[in-house]
């Protein structure tokens, strides 16, 4: 339901003439860049919304555009529409079977961040492995860390899920991470293999990257060898590890310099001064965060933001969140959301300022 309010709060917003009125006003504020974050790209509808944004903002490379960003005097462009980059993080393989395609067929730019440990692996993604081995759990009952738990009960269930995701995502390594995966997994009685079915959601090959780096409409980026959240690294150096390794490894296989950096997670509190230290240290001229907002000639260039988005959201929502039409006449737009956003029974204004931001 709530989805479904906010896309008719969108597509009021467009055919009104207010996402229109809110791209002009970009325009008008000077040198701003959008940068968009997506994961997977198989669900909904990807070809929608980027032939919406190729209509309407000037789409390019992430390190094009942070160049043109943060030197502006030494690039002279003639298209006046918004910059904006299109950016896919971790590297799941439907980044191969749908954005490359997509990306080829209708020349638009994006850069993907790659997680090298992964693609050596071929494994589950950490994040996905609570899910899997709680679903393919062959035992009905188990004890984890002095607490039982009856898994024919959906309660407990979702607090072992709970348990699970939280351990693993505030591992202080990335040993630690690996070993608890494995004690659960052999608790739990869950299979290891991986079926096609999952495929899509599994991490891309370097051979599907040798075909696309022949593209010129991809690019790459590094996340981390591994994919730990760095603020909760307890020693350092292996968070200086994770981040310059992975530059290494992608370099040597791309046969390219990689210059661009994406925190896993990325939200401030998960990536620490710590995570910052980490990303000078190695080297990189840029790194993106899942903060939030526009980027000026004069943000932080590692600590840069990106609006997050999922190809399964209705292009109107994105066309009214990438148009910052909210920031536009923000006080006039407060009565119509709070009165629809009530009829979907949510607080007013958190979800609009959560989706339209």
């Amino acid at each position: 339901m709530y989805d479904k309010v906010m896309t008719l709060i969108a597509a009021c917003l467009y055919y009104s003439g207010w996402v229109a009125l809110g791209r002009w006003w970009m325009q008008r504020q000077g040198l701003r860049l959008m940068i968009l974050n997506y994961h997977t790209a198989n669900e909904g509808d990807l070809r929608q919304h980027l032939l919406y944004l190729r209509h309407y903002y000037r789409l390019l490379h992430l390190e094009d555009a942070l160049e043109e960003l943060f030197s502006p005097s030494s690039h002279e462009v003639k298209d006046r529409r918004t910059p904006l980059v299109i950016t896919f993080d971790d590297g799941y393989y439907d980044n191969y079977t749908h954005c490359f395609a997509l990306a080829c067929e209708l020349q638009i730019p994006i850069t993907i961040f790659l997680v090298p440990g992964y693609i050596e692996t071929g494994d589950r993604f950490w994040w996905l492995e609570t899910d899997y081995l709680v679903t393919h759990a062959s035992v009905s009952e188990v004890m984890i860390e002095g607490q039982t738990y009856h898994l024919n009960k959906s309660q407990e269930r979702e607090e072992l899920t709970r348990a699970i995701e939280a351990r693993i995502r505030f591992a202080s390594s990335v040993h630690e991470r690996e070993a608890y995966l494995r004690e659960v997994r052999q608790l739990l009685g869950a299979p290891y293999a991986v079926t096609l079915e999952e495929k899509k959601n599994l991490p891309i090959s370097w051979v599907e990257i040798e075909a696309m780096k022949r593209c010129e409409w991809i690019s790459f980026g590094s996340h981390t060898m591994h994919h730990p959240i760095l603020a909760y690294l307890t020693d350092p150096s292996e968070a200086e590890y994770e981040v310059r390794e992975s530059r290494t490894e992608l370099e040597h296989h791309l046969e390219s310099p990689v210059r661009s950096f994406a925190y896993p997670v990325g939200k401030f509190k998960d990536i620490g001064e710590q995570g910052v230290r980490s990303v000078r240290k190695a080297g990189y001229a840029w790194a993106v965060t899942t903060i939030n907002g526009w980027n000026t000639p004069h943000s932080n260039p590692y600590l840069l933001h990106r609006l997050s988005v999922d190809p399964w959201q209705h292009w109107l929502l994105i066309a009214a969140m990438v148009s910052d039409v909210r920031h536009l006449f923000p006080n006039l737009l407060k009565a119509p959301i709070r009165f629809l956003l009530r009829l979907a029974g949510r607080t007013p204004l958190t979800g609009a300022r959560d989706s339209l931001s």
